[in-house]
């Protein structure tokens, strides 16, 4: 999609006239695809496809499989828990994938050609991911560690406790073979009556796994070398969050389990691929930087295993990396180039990188044939859905699936990617929403969304929302917009640094100067505006609920509402002390410039509050305290607590109350209708 200010585009395959706006069950249900993997003769794709189970009250997410020029069809279904992680054995001839059927999630292998899947483990604390080795004689995968034997026993004779930060489990890696004509040792009866006694005889013996490596560590991420004589892998001290900055690369044979360190920085590094030819491990790192990495761009080196030398490649590539894979044909990876997101192949010999072209505006998951010539990946253009292709290097992408097709006769949104001016000279960009039939010459009410992250991005799309009813207040007659504030993806290391020591703060330059650019044009009625948005665009709300009075109504999603008190309770501590380069011990000055609660004096608007009842990463004390300041200011505020949730409503009827409780809120103060949310099943 090419980023010229009010380009707007048209979906052309719509039939305007037979048009409707969708139920918010309607989008709940939409069906999306992902996890895909090509097999090893670039003919067969296998993908992931999610659906909705409202009887159940959960997302399934299952195996499909496309050959050839055949319709796609779905290859597993598992009716209580889903089917995940495709992969191909070496020979193409087995598909693999992890499910949980009643016995945790173990690995499950079946013939391309069709059959039952079997389970290839038998793991009692259930296998977290895994590889086929090389050979395609076995998995390689990680599980965790028994739970400690004592803790039962103390919490018979103690109760419940917990140390925190001390109570974990490590996860390793183990191999098992892959034996496909063993047969399934469940369905195999193993007594023998002999004189009335039940003796065990003839039993098949379950494969045993065998342990790779051991250490007070806990793994991460892996991958098989091409040789198959060893593993790289990414470890850290244990499994919790913040530990992820102390990760380290080492490398273990597989014949004799010598593990050797390799990559061994203050800050993360982690584990991308190995060179083809098994002497080379691609990594990411931070390096030294323990105090700006939340913001900073990682970097790219490739070191070589006996020489133990390491070079920088993609040195100009000014954005976050990750996400890497090395074939012969080069090194790729899909990365944020504003609103894009482009596959960028680099070059291993001289660390220069360009983009695959004929590709889709955002291209997100990659597989690649061994030789690097074709790849299926997902991605979607600004008026799609994500859909799955299929291509070669230097060809057009076949599409796979059509999972537009569930939006042809929907209502959608028109996107157009705008620039404006903020405050302090920074120029931001942003998604800005139309209802099909908008009229250049109306004024329109305004809602705006902002996006969490803060390292995330908004993009055009047909159907934004989420907990939002975006395209029915599009229908009603608004438009929407979605600013990609400082901090924002896809912009560049300079870009996210902006909102250091200024968060709130600037965050509230970009969007007001946005207002201010719509306006300026003629395009909005700045006496019916509403602001919204999920995490740190819950905090960007909060900000200014307590810091304007512009709008007229403001919902505040899982948002941080005071620094101090959030810093001492979220599970990231090292987020706040590094975009605020303090605690609030060393500068309480900059915690206060930057809190919604700080001005709570001067709120005005009407709030509503939602927030997951065991959020972790903004804990729930953040909405109590932004309410009850809204409630001693006498100001119209709500708070809608998700129960069991945490920082995300990951259900399909939970989020459907959200879209409902954002409906009522924003239509009561910005269009003066008073709503009542239905009660009992949709007729």
């Amino acid at each position: 999609m090419k980023k010229i200010s009010a380009a707007i585009f048209i979906l052309s395959f719509f039939n305007v006239d037979a048009q409707h706006v969708p139920s918010f069950e309607d989008q709940i249900s939409l069906h999306s695809v992902g996890g895909v993997q090509l097999a090893p003769d670039g003919k067969t794709v296998a993908f992931t496809v999610q659906t909705t189970d409202w009887n159940d009250n959960r997302y399934d997410t299952e195996i499909w499989l496309a050959r050839g020029n055949e319709k796609p069809f779905q290859l597993t279904n598992n009716p209580k828990n889903s089917s995940t992680g495709p992969l191909f054995s070496p020979d193409g001839k087995w598909i693999s994938f992890l499910s949980d059927r009643g016995n945790k999630t173990q690995i499950y292998a079946m013939r391309v050609e069709g059959g039952e899947p079997r389970a290839m483990t038998k793991e009692e604390e259930g296998v977290s991911f895994y590889e086929w080795h090389p050979d395609g004689k076995r998995f390689v995968f990680v599980k965790s560690e028994k739970e400690d034997k004592n803790k039962k026993d103390r919490e018979k004779r103690y109760g419940g406790f917990e140390a925190d930060d001390k109570e974990f489990t490590l996860s390793h890696l183990w191999q098992i073979e892959f034996n496909p004509d063993l047969p399934d040792p469940s369905e195999m009866p193993c007594y023998e009556t002999v004189d009335s006694l039940k003796i065990k005889a003839g039993c098949i013996d379950w494969p045993k796994a065998k342990r790779l490596t051991e250490g007070k560590f806990t793994v991460t991420g892996f991958s098989v070398s091409p040789d198959g004589n060893k593993i790289g892998f990414t470890h850290q001290p244990d499994p919790l969050i913040n530990s992820s900055i102390k990760s380290d690369i080492s490398v273990v044979e597989i014949a004799t389990k010598k593990i050797t360190p390799i990559v061994v920085n203050q800050s993360s590094d982690s584990f991308e691929d190995w060179s083809p030819d098994s002497k080379e491990i691609l990594y990411t790192t931070n390096l030294n930087d323990t105090l700006s990495n939340f913001y900073l761009n990682s970097k790219l080196y490739a070191i070589n295993l006996e020489t133990k030398t390491s070079r920088q490649l993609a040195k100009n590539l000014d954005e976050d990396l990750g996400g890497f894979v090395w074939k012969p044909t080069g090194i790729f990876s899909a990365i944020w180039d504003k609103t894009n997101r482009p596959l960028y192949r680099i070059d291993a010999a001289t660390g220069e990188y360009s983009s695959i072209k004929n590709l889709p505006e955002q291209v997100f998951g990659l597989s690649f044939t061994k030789d690097g010539n074709a790849f299926a990946f997902t991605g979607r253009n600004g008026n799609q859905l994500t859909e799955v292709y299929l291509s070669s290097l230097n060809g057009q992408p076949k599409q796979i699936t059509d999972m537009t097709n569930q939006i042809r006769d929907w209502k959608i949104a028109q996107s157009e990617v705008i620039s404006w001016k903020s405050k302090d000279g920074a120029m931001i960009e942003g998604v800005l929403h139309k209802p099909m039939n908008y009229d250049p010459t109306k004024k329109y009410p305004l809602l705006v969304m902002i996006h969490g992250g803060p390292t995330g991005i908004d993009t055009p799309t047909p159907v934004p929302g989420n907990v939002y009813p975006v395209l029915q207040w599009l229908d009603k007659g608004c438009l929407v917009l979605r600013p990609n504030y400082r901090g924002s993806a896809g912009y560049g290391e300079g870009f996210r640094s902006l909102n250091v020591k200024n968060l709130g703060v600037g965050d509230m330059w970009d969007v007001m100067s946005g207002i201010d650019y719509l306006d300026k044009k003629g395009m909005i009625d700045k006496n019916k505006m509403g602001c919204m948005g999920w995490s740190q665009g819950g905090y960007i709300s909060a900000f200014l609920t307590t810091n304007t009075d512009m709008f007229k109504a403001i919902s505040v999603g899982a948002g941080i509402s005071n620094w101090v008190t959030y810093y001492v309770s979220t599970d990231i501590h090292p987020f706040t002390r590094q975009y605020l380069k303090a605690t609030p011990w060393s500068d309480e000055a900059i915690y206060k410039k930057t809190s919604p609660m700080t001005n709570i004096n001067k709120a005005k608007t009407p709030t509503l509050i939602q927030h997951g009842e065991f959020d972790k990463r903004v804990p729930i004390s953040n909405a109590y305290e932004l309410l009850q300041g809204l409630r001693d200011k006498n100001v119209p505020a709500e708070l809608i607590v998700y129960k069991g949730f945490g920082h995300g409503i990951s259900k399909p009827k939970e989020r459907l109350a959200a879209n409902w409780h954002n409906w009522q809120w924003f239509n009561k103060y910005i269009w003066g209708e008073k709503v009542e949310i239905p009660v009992g099943e949709k007729k």
